[in-house]
Formats: structure tokens, C-alpha cells, sequence
């Protein structure tokens, strides 16, 4: 079984939520690890997540990691989006 992570880095331009935290989290880039593994048994190469892993910098504050759903995180991404729609959000500049 073949294994991957992909690394990329989302903005965030206002504090958001995310389901099943009660916490908000601050606006800023955050990086996101997305574990995906391989499908065995198929004619071709495909991939399924597994884990989607959120580090938030906080201030004053550690920084934490949180597993999360990547349901949850594009639906706040759009929210942010759709307050601030000139930005672009997300980047791969940590995957060369």
C-alpha cells in the first residue's frame, strides 16, 4: 500500500469556525497535511484520504494541530471567500 502527504498552506482572512470545535480559530496561513493511501485491487492508480491534519498558529498561544474534516474546512474557506472575495486562499508553495 502506497502512501503520500501533501502539504499545502491555506489564508484565512477572519477568525473562523469549524464543526465540532468550540473554539474559533485565527485568521492568518495555516498549513494542512492531507494523508491519502493507495486503493488496492484496481486497473488503475487511485488515491483516498485519510487524514486531514490543520496546524493553526495562534497568538500568544502554542500552536496546535487538529485532525479535521475537509468538508468542514472547505465550507469555511467559502465563507471566508465569500467575505473577502479577493482573496485566493490557498497555495502549494510548501509542495515544490
Amino acid at each position: 500500500m502506497t502512501k503520500r502527504t501533501t502539504t499545502t498552506t491555506v489564508t484565512f482572512r477572519k477568525a473562523f469556525v469549524l464543526t465540532g470545535f468550540n473554539e474559533s480559530f485565527p485568521a492568518g496561513d495555516h498549513v494542512v497535511e492531507t494523508d491519502e493511501e493507495s486503493v488496492e485491487g484496481l486497473s488503475f492508480l487511485a488515491f483516498q484520504r485519510v487524514l486531514t491534519l490543520l496546524h493553526v498558529r495562534r497568538n500568544n498561544a502554542p500552536a496546535m494541530t487538529v485532525s479535521v474534516d475537509p468538508a468542514d474546512l472547505d465550507a469555511a474557506l467559502k465563507r471566508d471567500r465569500a467575505c473577502c472575495p479577493d482573496s485566493d486562499n490557498t497555495s502549494n508553495k510548501d509542495n515544490p
